[in-house]
């Protein structure tokens, strides 16, 4: 196997990881693992070699996922907080669900339907199942694998891959409805209202039970009127707040800047034309993945 046909299966399969894992660092990492073994294994004989990637990254996800722990989103790990609670202690990265770029993990010519499956809520529902059933699901109803062929890579019997994937499918919760699309002139608005610091101009564009979460803190909280109260109780804590734009999980994002250096990545989800969800990571340590710069005047050099 050469180098160059392993590798231009890399996106799928680290979309896959990611599904499996929570997050964009390891799926990576189970990616490389993954193509170093197929180098060294690979026989023309065993069939396809896509099948044998996915046999192998499934064997390297199963292997990572042994710990007790699974990562999850902050609404996930604590009830709603009210204005004025303390943010408490953060956890540590290995328990959140963690962004990953567009770019990594979705093919273009299939965007669709593939953003649905890289959501946070998704890929955080897919962390309460246990890990077969989740592979199970994942090659069944987001990568459209037949399943014989599940059962093939899993060396089990097409009865159990059925059998898995309808208890797999019983215990996701339904998607949200409402359209996805994403309007270039709401994103506009939300930036001018970031950056100018205009509270109730930026909760105007939320949903009315929409949620805000600041990982590696369990706090979050949901509402609008909520969110304003806590935005107008702290005036001034963004000010001089930029932003720079990015792409995760299918879903629009920035890079955030304080006094010209990076300080999160946030995360919009939107809903029918308005925010529904916004997750601001407080680790600059993930701007480098994005492709953003880390200062804000690094983005507008000539030299680059």
């Amino acid at each position: 196997m050469s180098e160059f046909e392993g590798e231009r299966h890399r996106r799928e399969l680290t979309g896959y990881c990611y599904r499996m894992l929570g997050a964009g660092s390891e799926a990576e990492d189970a990616v490389q693992e993954t193509l170093v073994r197929a180098w060294r294994t690979y026989d023309p004989g065993r069939g396809p070699l896509r099948a044998w990637l996915f046999h192998l990254a499934t064997n390297v996800c199963l292997d990572m996922l042994r710990g007790p722990q699974r990562r999850a989103r902050a609404v996930d790990l604590a009830p709603a907080a009210v204005p004025g609670a303390p943010l408490g202690e953060p956890l540590p990265p290995g328990r959140w669900i963690l962004p990953v770029p567009d770019e990594r993990v979705l093919d273009p010519a299939d965007l669709a339907v593939g953003r649905e499956s890289v959501r946070l809520a998704f890929v955080a529902a897919l962390q309460h199942l246990p890990p077969r059933q989740r592979a199970v699901l994942i090659l069944r109803d987001v990568l459209a694998w037949s399943a014989a062929e599940t059962a093939t890579l899993l060396g089990t019997t097409v009865a159990s891959v059925n059998s898995a994937l309808q208890r797999a499918r019983a215990r996701l919760p339904a998607h949200p409805a409402g359209d996805r699309e994403v309007d270039e002139r709401l994103l506009a608005r939300y930036v001018a209202a970031f950056e100018s610091h205009d509270v109730d101009a930026l909760v105007s564009l939320l949903h009315e039970d929409a949620t805000m979460s600041m990982p590696p803190f369990t706090w979050w909280l949901r509402g609008r009127a909520d969110i304003l109260a806590v935005n107008r109780a702290a005036p001034g804590a963004c000010a001089g707040a930029r932003l720079l734009p990015a792409r995760a999980n299918g879903c629009p994002a920035f890079g955030q800047y304080l006094d010209g250096e990076p300080f999160a990545l946030v995360v919009l989800d939107v809903v029918a034309g308005r925010v529904a969800g916004i997750t601001t990571y407080l680790d600059p340590g993930l701007f480098p993945s994005f492709g953003l710069p880390m200062s804000f005047a690094g983005a507008f050099r000539t030299d680059r």
